[in-house]
């Protein structure tokens, strides 16, 4: 779900090449899913190998993260671990969601309603853990670093982030800002033509790039005023309150009006303590045990992993890793004759 602020943030517009040259912390989960939404058989179905295990989540990590380096972009992949005990109702919520949908993606299916079917079928994505296995596996293989957090993989990569290590973190949510990224960048991963929702039209999707102190001066707001707007509009942890928009949560945190304040005078019972939520995104669980490093792809892992377990074109597959090895080895050239 992610925190619902999209509608007061300055968003600047921007090309893949615009980020040529940075290094950028990847929300894992919110990617993947991205890619099982996205790639779909025309039925709704995602892609599926010969043994019928889901492989558009692979065919989007391959694609899409070869078109980063291609760019000059180093991606990192953070990776959620346990979810805050907070985040667990939210999780069983989407769990129903995702049954419902899925029943009426079958129905839709059986009387033909191509459109209703696509639709359904998108809601009810769901990242099995056999799939974040073998997405590591090919990021393994790639040679592409990745990142195990302990909590939300979101705010590790704002940690990476605010440390320094990457340039900035690439997530479709706004929750990265709640946990103070200097630089949140959407869409980088879904660039491209993508089809209107219920419409026969197609938009061209561009990356967006938020830059959180700019946010914060033209908002005239703090970072925690940020997290409290958040709150009252909704977060994973919290379902925040009904009729409270972003334009309305900024205009009365502005005020100088406190959380408890807002929702006594709304009449409304937080579900939970209101410290423990904002603390849930000031001093988020994250974890230094990472190493950021860039190496050559083995070709003979990929192929094994894509073409011979899961029955993808050996054509398409070499292609992609040529482009890596050939900027790979561009980059190497290059840095020793910088050295020279």
């Amino acid at each position: 779900m992610g925190v619902g602020i999209g509608k007061i943030i300055p968003k600047e517009e921007k090309t893949l090449k615009s980020f040529k040259g940075r290094k950028i912390a990847i929300d894992a989960y919110n990617t993947l899913y991205q890619f099982l939404s996205i790639i779909r058989q025309r039925n709704g179905e995602p892609l599926k190998d010969s043994q019928g295990r889901i492989t558009s989540h692979l065919s989007g990590l391959l694609y899409r993260t070869g078109k980063l380096i291609e760019n000059d972009i180093k991606p990192v992949y953070v990776f959620d671990g346990e979810p805050p005990e907070l985040k667990k109702g939210e999780l069983e919520q989407r769990k129903e969601k995702r049954e419902e949908a899925r029943k009426k993606f079958k129905k839709a299916l059986k009387k033909g309603k191509k459109k209703e079917a696509m639709k359904q079928a998108q809601k009810s994505t769901k990242l099995e853990e056999n799939m974040v296995k073998s997405a590591k596996q090919l990021l393994k293989a790639m040679k592409i670093p990745q990142v195990q957090a302990p909590g939300e993989g979101e705010a590790q990569a704002a940690y990476i982030c605010k440390k320094g290590h990457v340039w900035g973190a690439s997530s479709q949510d706004y929750d990265s800002l709640l946990y103070g990224t200097p630089k949140l960048i959407r869409n980088l991963t879904i660039t491209g033509k993508r089809k209107i929702p219920n419409k026969d039209k197609y938009k061209e999707i561009k990356p967006e790039l938020i830059n959180l102190e700019k946010t914060l001066e033209e908002l005239e707001i703090n970072q925690e005023q940020l997290i409290e707007i958040g709150i009252l509009t909704g977060t994973d942890y919290n379902k925040g309150i009904k009729g409270i928009g972003p334009k309305t949560a900024l205009k009365r945190i502005k005020k100088g009006k406190k959380l408890e304040e807002i929702y006594e005078k709304e009449e409304k019972e937080p579900e939970t303590d209101l410290n423990k939520l904002k603390q849930l995104f000031k001093e988020p669980r994250t974890t230094n045990d990472y190493e950021l490093k860039w190496e050559k792809p083995d070709p003979e892992k990929i192929i094994e992993l894509l073409v011979e377990e899961h029955d993808f074109s050996e054509n398409r597959v070499q292609r992609v890793i040529k482009k890596l090895q050939q900027k790979l080895n561009e980059e190497t050239t290059q840095t020793h004759l910088e050295k020279f």
